[in-house]
């Protein structure tokens, strides 16, 4: 009997593997929608910023998808550079949380102390206002990108430290790593060749979903004026500006752009609990 006509066979096999393949049809979507919405801010030209007062708070139409602004400005091409500004900052800082995270899980197994003083650490900075928090050290460093990079960064990484510290002092009792020690293996070594694959797909998955909480956050400060610059075409930026306007009926300005903004957290989501989902079927079940 061949492969695919025991499948066939096993309606418990079957099922596992269309679920496998609608999950990787999903992931493949995800990436194509994120990487249109992406590239196509990249190619739009300055000339699709330019002011145009004769187009004006023009109202959505076929010229114009998303209208225009009070300054003419289409605002299909401004959504699409700001969208383009938040992945970036987006993937910046979520890599920056992720590599802070990694780095204090490891710590965390070289003895009690220093695992006494991450565990104080994570719940410190939980414990305190997330928003607040962020605010304050972006304010402190001056704001605009670095200080937005840097806020994020510093605040995003003790939910995904907790996770992988407690996968790291479940592989810290396990046999091997006792062997590997009696053989005079450094801490260093053990770190890179026992824990560190065995945190790969966490890591992978906590980046990921660290993603949307880095682009929400950076809108939310940007449109509060503590993130980025106004020159640059940021989501938050566009969100701050149509407060002004909306009361004259230009409902486009904030309705496309937000829109935007959540499609894209939400396919990051998505993308994000579909490969934790084919990482490990069994996470919903446990």
């Amino acid at each position: 009997m061949s492969g695919q006509e025991m499948i066939g066979a096993n309606p418990s096999v079957n099922s596992k593997w269309n679920l496998r393949r609608q999950t990787l049809a999903i992931i493949v979507i995800s990436v194509l929608l994120l990487a249109a919405m992406t590239v196509s801010g990249f190619l739009i030209e300055n000339e699709k910023l330019s002011v145009n007062l004769e187009a004006r708070n023009s109202s959505p139409s076929l010229d114009h998808l998303f209208g225009t602004d009070w300054l003419g400005r289409d605002m299909l091409a401004r959504t699409l550079k700001g969208l383009t500004l938040s992945f970036g900052v987006g993937l910046l800082t979520a890599f920056l949380s992720t590599i802070i995270a990694l780095f204090l899980s490891l710590l965390s197994s070289w003895n009690k102390k220093i695992d006494h003083g991450v565990t104080w650490l994570i719940d410190l900075f939980i414990s305190m206002p997330h928003v607040v928090t962020l605010l304050l050290i972006s304010f402190a460093i001056g704001g605009g990108f670095k200080g937005v990079v840097t806020g994020i960064a510093l605040t995003h990484w003790p939910s995904l430290t907790r996770l992988l510290r407690a996968e790291v002092m479940k592989v810290k009792t396990e046999q091997y790593i006792g062997v590997s020690r009696q053989l005079g293996k450094s801490r260093w070594w053990i770190a890179c060749n026992h824990y560190l694959p065995h945190l790969m797909p966490q890591i992978m998955v906590g980046f990921i979903l660290l993603f949307p909480h880095t682009i929400l956050h950076e809108a939310a400060i940007t449109f509060l004026g503590f993130g980025l610059s106004p020159e640059q075409p940021a989501i938050g930026i566009i969100l701050s500006e149509s407060m002004r306007y909306l009361s004259t009926g230009m409902w486009w300005l904030a309705f496309f752009p937000g829109l935007s903004l959540v499609i894209m957290v939400g396919i990051f989501d998505l993308l994000g609990n579909s490969i934790r989902k084919l990482i490990d079927p069994f996470h919903g079940q446990r």
